[in-house]
């Protein structure tokens, strides 16, 4: 089984992603982790890539694509896979259908607001790792590890709201994409992660 997640930033992609991997036992495929493994391989698209990386610049659809193609055609990938952060534009969809055919899209649905209230409210501890919610610290400022929590950056509502606007208009015509392909298939991101987590068993058992 073939799969893509997509879904806003904060809609729980990774995390779903993970739990049906194990229970498929099929891995888990994303373009920074790919990118990564090809870089520390010295892949020739890897190097390829690093130059751009190095340059500060986006690393191109084309190299993108080569990457990925030499991911699928890896021995872990032959019972099937999940596609997380891939494809992120209707260009790289359409390349993609020349190096790998999909079995379903799982788009996970989340309003802005919930996700804004999920991503704004997160605390982490930059000693041990450890995620919190302010909706469940009840006032408590620090972790169990005893290490001040903060809030990143990237989840100041401000940020949050950036990159969601940035998603929409880059990421959500892939939506229109595979629904006209008939491949799509929308999952409430806002029930709870076991009910969320059979609903995609559903869908990709079909």
């Amino acid at each position: 089984m073939n799969v893509i997640f997509l879904g806003p930033p904060g809609a729980g992609k990774g995390t779903q992603a993970q739990r049906i991997c194990a229970a498929l036992n099929i891995p888990q495929i994303s373009t920074g982790d790919i990118l990564r493994r090809a870089i520390k391989e010295q892949t020739a698209t890897g190097l390829k890539a690093k130059e751009y990386i190095d340059a500060g610049k986006l690393v191109p659809d084309g190299v993108i694509i080569d990457i990925v193609r030499e991911r699928l055609q890896q021995d872990d990938c032959q019972n099937g896979y999940i596609l997380d952060g891939f494809p992120r534009t209707v260009p790289q969809a359409e390349a993609l259908e020349g190096i790998a055919k999909i079995d379903v899209v799982v788009d996970l649905d989340v309003a802005d607001e919930e996700l804004i209230a999920r991503l704004s409210g997160r605390r982490v501890c930059l000693k041990c790792g450890a995620t919190y919610h302010v909706s469940r610290l009840n006032g408590e400022t620090k972790c169990t590890c005893g290490e001040e929590l903060v809030q990143r950056d990237d989840d100041k509502a401000e940020t949050v709201l950036n990159r969601l606007n940035v998603y929409h208009s880059q990421t959500a015509p892939l939506v229109d994409f595979y629904q006209k392909k008939g491949l799509l298939k929308v999952i409430d991101g806002a029930q709870d992660m076991d009910t969320i987590f059979e609903s995609i068993m559903a869908v990709v058992k079909g």
